[in-house]
């Protein structure tokens, strides 16, 4: 997919990024105005910040790669939004963890604390993916036991079409079917 914004050139940013419109950026991640707008109403995705009347919502190149985010992991794993949601808090959340380590002045008492609060997060996640995974794994071998049974089937039909197949039961050798 292209990333050309096709309605103009972005817009600055303050801080020197660029700033897009919602048109732009579903053109960019491949999606609609309307699931992005639906995404910040649940909340995957931060709200619009409070803007006079008639100016567009302008989104920063973080919003554009958390939506990408959002959407490679609802994707890849087929999570429900609620499933999402709770994936990407919880990845938020360790990130606000992460951020407190790296500070100096924190005791190692403290420090324990935040590695316990990192490791339940991880957890929360690691339990949505294997279950996912685990219906990942079921419909797996599923598949690949009708593949099978398919596969024995047209090798029943090639060797009875080659004559090498037995007869069925109660059927005479020679006789049509």
């Amino acid at each position: 997919m292209s990333a050309r914004i096709q309605s103009g050139a972005p817009t600055p940013l303050a801080s020197g990024a660029r700033s897009l419109r919602i048109g732009d950026v579903a053109r960019l991640v491949g999606t609609t105005p309307r699931t992005i707008r639906y995404y910040e109403e649940i909340g995957l995705l931060p709200e619009a910040p409070a803007r006079p009347s008639g100016r567009h919502r302008l989104y920063s190149d973080g919003e554009v790669e958390r939506l990408r985010e959002v959407m490679r992991l609802k994707n890849l794993l087929g999570v429900s939004l609620e499933e999402l949601r709770t994936l990407l808090t919880a990845e938020e959340a360790r990130a606000e963890v992460r951020a407190q380590l790296r500070r100096d002045d924190v005791v190692p008492a403290r420090r324990r604390e935040l590695l316990r609060e990192a490791q339940g997060h991880l957890d929360r996640q690691l339990d949505l993916v294997r279950h996912r995974a685990a219906e990942l794994g079921k419909l797996e071998r599923e598949l690949s036991e009708t593949r099978k049974r398919v596969r024995r089937k047209i090798r029943e039909l090639d060797a009875h079409a080659q004559g090498s197949f037995p007869p069925a039961l109660g059927q005479p050798e020679g006789s049509a079917h």
